[in-house]
């Protein structure tokens, strides 16, 4: 496969705006339709993009004998239908963050991918970010000695609308699926799955989780702290810290910046990295050289990991303390 891939873009909300506009950075992939379940919507974005095929159901687009691979931008709880369409139709799978809405629908996802030999990978977009990939390196040298703590905070502002997405049940709403997977990721990828986890979850006035902090353990003996919430714009920065050295990563770490690398002695040195548009370009990248190289899954996102986190976010709500629990349990310890 030497000519660009083509992809099909399956949603026309924000995600997907981000992802088309940054493939224009690079050569080796193209869009070549878009799918809504709206024909208006899909004409639209067709038109702002250029895109030369517009469907008004996602069935078309998985359809389509002319792409290559198929990108999934639709809200949590479609992911796992709308993959599974295309995959059930041969086509390789892009799907957005948070993989899935639970473990249950990731392990499925993945054994339908393995059992059609299809390409599948979670859109994790960070870790293909040059930062990030620094970053492994860096720890892969030993220069920050044994791994002691990660921490990381994930905190945007929205208006307080039912209907918006973060809020909205239906739409899979939620602090953690949205924001807090950015942290939980990013601490899987150094430090693997946690065997402890301790959370309190505070939730959003539609019931939804709000904001959430997490404390993690793994077998090593390393932590990690973890918070989201939906409700304030927080500093959005992360802290590697090892027995030699630690890394201090800017805002926004998630996406692309940069970092410091400070030495227990205290001698520091920054590392600064340039990027074009949001970087979502990185994983396409990533899925093009897999696709070429006749690869089903991505070394750096692979699919265990991928079922892992959403695992992890399974037990972070299912085991999380509210402050109504709390409440009720200092009642019940005064009374």
């Amino acid at each position: 496969m030497t000519e660009p891939i083509r992809w099909g873009v399956i949603g026309t909300g924000g995600i997907a705006h981000t992802f088309v506009r940054d493939l224009t950075f690079i050569d080796d992939c193209v869009v070549a339709a878009v799918g809504s379940r709206s024909e208006a919507s899909a004409q639209a974005f067709g038109d702002e993009f250029n895109v030369p095929r517009r469907y008004d159901s996602y069935e078309a687009l998985v359809a389509d004998d002319d792409i290559d691979a198929v990108y999934v931008a639709t809200p949590h709880p479609m992911h796992f239908a709308n993959a599974s369409l295309a995959l059930e139709h041969g086509k390789p799978v892009l799907v957005e963050k948070a993989f899935t809405m639970n473990g249950q629908e990731a392990r499925d996802l993945v054994a339908l991918a393995r059992s059609k030999n299809l390409f599948l990978m979670e859109a994790m977009w960070t870790r293909f970010l040059p930062h990030v990939v620094a970053l492994r390196e860096l720890v892969a040298s030993g220069e920050l000695g044994e791994l002691v703590s990660f921490e990381a905070d994930h905190g945007q502002w929205f208006e307080l609308d039912p209907e918006f997405r973060l809020f909205a049940p239906e739409l899979g709403g939620g602090a953690i699926l949205d924001l807090g997977v950015y942290t939980i990721s990013f601490a899987s990828m150094l430090l693997g799955t946690p065997e402890r986890i301790m959370a309190m979850v505070e939730p959003a006035f539609t019931g939804v989780d709000g904001q959430a902090s997490m404390v993690f353990g793994y077998p090593s003996g390393a932590q990690s702290i973890l918070t989201c919430t939906s409700l304030a714009r927080t500093a959005t920065r992360a802290f590697l810290s090892g027995t030699r050295a630690r890394v201090a990563i800017d805002s926004e770490f998630y996406a692309p910046t940069s970092y410091t690398v400070i030495t227990k002695e205290g001698a520091s040195e920054r590392s600064n990295f340039e990027t074009r548009g949001r970087g979502l370009h990185y994983q396409a990248q990533e899925v093009a050289r897999c696709l070429r190289e006749g690869l089903l899954e991505s070394s750096t996102m692979p699919l265990n990991e991928s079922v892992a986190i959403m695992e992890t976010i399974d037990k972070v709500l299912l085991g999380a303390v509210t402050v109504d629990s709390l409440a009720r349990r200092s009642r019940t310890l005064l009374d």
